[in-house]
């Protein structure tokens, strides 16, 4: 597998960051979609590329404010559908990434991928290409519900890529499921768990269905046509999700994310619940250095001519306060297994949690959701499923104000891809 290094023997005091480039290319909207995507031909996608070679020029040298010079070790393609690229287009990012940005020896590469594009040739291209990680877009292996969310590919394309994937010799497979369609009961959700584990991937991602005001589910959420399903039964089968993956070998280490074994944890998905710095390139894309956060043009044209300009394409930026960020770290690290280490929590702001909400901990300790043990804050399955809630009854008001507040920008809507 080819190497991306840029410096096999860089400093060791250099810290390491993601990289993640944003492809917003899809051959179909999906009705719940909510990201930076549309459909386009192979000229428009060419165009694209070429747009993206110049915007990691624009990265050449990169510091990052606080940080000084950074090396990357995680390199996400995530969209939209990287995989409607073609080998060559891909070859060209990835040489240019080499030339351009400092990478580790052993930089880790990960593609989304949607089953209908998966073939024996796609699969050899893009492990010659030194993709480590395949996530397959699955969604759903029933084909009533694959039609409700738009997706393009049958049951049996799901079941087939996943097989040719596994036995393709990744580092890792990763499938995507969505819970919680409207009518959605346990048994097909059990089915949906069941023939995921089956075919034995690597990692499992599940996400809750969310219904956005600009999308087409949202449009006819507000006309009336479609409705989300009770909260009540939105928990059930996610304390269903969790209990069924458990039990088959994929214990949770995330709200949303499974894996059979450590290592085949979503080593770039964790620098963003752990703070940890990471660019992101392309329309859309969110960035952050530790102590701000900034965000690309959404628009595909609009990021192009600020990149043809020589401008990278910037929409805006936020720099967050000490009470923002440990708002943020509060919240992450609350949806994750490993909870929050409240040694470094303190160390980082000083700042005692537990003292100055001894009430709330307490409270939450005898409803379930939270436990405290050895330094650790943790939220019990009960706690996952209302693991975005739990941050906000806790008052960081010995940090100079009430942090509480909106973080639709602060903190990113794509967590758990590029988020």
């Amino acid at each position: 597998m080819p190497s991306l290094s840029t410096e096999a023997n860089r400093q060791s005091d250099v810290p390491l960051a993601g990289l993640y480039i944003h492809v917003p290319f899809c051959s179909a909207i999906c009705p719940y979609c909510d990201f930076a995507v549309l459909v386009g031909g192979h000229e428009q996608r060419r165009h694209f590329v070429d747009s993206l070679l110049l915007e990691i020029a624009l990265y050449a040298d990169l510091e990052l404010s606080g940080l000084g010079p950074v090396c990357f070790d995680t390199i996400y393609l995530g969209g939209g559908t990287p995989s409607m690229l073609t080998p060559d287009d891909l070859g060209r990012i990835f040489d240019a990434l080499r030339r351009t940005v400092d990478l580790t020896a052993d930089a880790k590469i990960s593609l989304e991928a949607n089953p209908e594009d998966v073939t024996s040739a796609s699969l050899q291209a893009w492990r010659r290409l030194g993709v480590a990680t395949l996530s397959l877009g699955v969604q759903s292996f029933d084909g009533d519900e694959l039609r409700v969310l738009g997706r393009r590919h049958s049951p049996e394309d799901a079941i087939r890529s996943i097989k040719q994937a596994v036995a393709a010799g990744f580092d890792s497979v990763s499938v995507d499921l969505i819970f919680g369609l409207p009518d959605q009961d346990t048994s097909t959700l059990r089915r949906n768990l069941e023939q995921a584990v089956a075919l034995a991937p690597d990692h499992i991602s599940s996400y809750e269905l969310e219904i956005h005001p600009r999308t087409t589910f949202g449009k006819q959420h507000a006309r009336g046509e479609l409705h989300e399903l009770p909260e009540g039964q939105q928990a059930e089968l996610f304390l269903l999700t969790h209990r069924v993956l458990a039990e088959a070998g994929y214990p949770a280490y995330e709200v949303s994310n499974f894996a059979r074994h450590p290592r085949y944890r979503s080593q770039h998905n964790q620098k963003y619940w752990r703070h940890v710095p990471y660019v992101g390139l392309g329309p859309s894309a969110h960035s952050f250095d530790g102590q701000q956060r900034w965000w690309n043009e959404r628009h595909l044209a609009k990021w192009q001519r600020q990149i043809e300009a020589g401008h990278r394409p910037v929409a805006g930026r936020e720099r967050l306060s000490t009470q923002d960020l440990a708002l943020e770290t509060l919240m992450l690290s609350l949806r994750t297994v490993a909870g929050l280490d409240l040694s470094s929590f303190e160390a980082r702001f000083d700042f005692d949690l537990v003292a100055h909400n001894r009430a709330l901990v307490e409270q939450l300790d005898r409803e379930g959701l939270l436990r405290l043990h050895d330094n650790l804050l943790a939220p019990t399955l009960e706690g996952f499923a209302v693991a975005d809630g739990l941050a906000a009854g806790f008052s960081l008001q010995g940090l100079g104000r009430q942090a509480v507040r909106s973080t639709s920008r602060s903190i990113d809507k794509r967590l758990d891809r590029q988020v």
